[in-house]
């Protein structure tokens, strides 16, 4: 009988801490892998490039935001006003520092220390795409 017990002990406390851990990672928001900074560059299709730098950082209320500084023409830092991610794929948006008319939204694909996407900025009032290129970055 005393054996017995003790078995079903184990078996129940090992269920418990099985199920803790599995709560803990199911807790984790979407894209907290990727927090980090990550340099790189972007591209214009040939109008322009530059040295582009994303940094993704975990907030307070545990959802991921972050910045991006940006060189080239024009060179600029811009604070993440929105971050999204499904498994691998980043959506964010920031506002365009010279001109707060403007939105870039950024895509990317993230795999092991590499992401590449593509960026656009758009008129927020009509959504009408002013330029467009592609991104890509290591993480540091």
């Amino acid at each position: 009988m005393r054996k017995t017990l003790g078995v079903w002990l184990c078996l129940v406390l090992f269920a418990a801490i099985g199920k803790a851990e599995q709560k803990g990672a199911e807790s984790a928001p979407p894209g907290e892998q990727f927090v980090g900074t990550w340099s790189g560059t972007w591209d214009s299709a040939g109008r322009g490039s530059g040295g582009f730098e994303l940094t993704l950082e975990k907030a307070t209320d545990g959802s991921i935001g972050g910045k991006v500084s940006v060189t080239g023409e024009p060179t600029y830092k811009a604070t993440l006003e929105t971050v999204s991610f499904e498994g691998q794929k980043m959506t964010a948006r920031y506002n365009f520092p010279p001109d707060e008319n403007i939105a870039v939204v950024l895509t990317a694909t993230f795999s092991g220390n590499t992401a590449k996407g593509t960026w656009a900025a758009r008129l927020k009032a009509s959504g009408e795409e002013l330029a467009a290129g592609t991104w890509t970055v290591t993480k540091k």
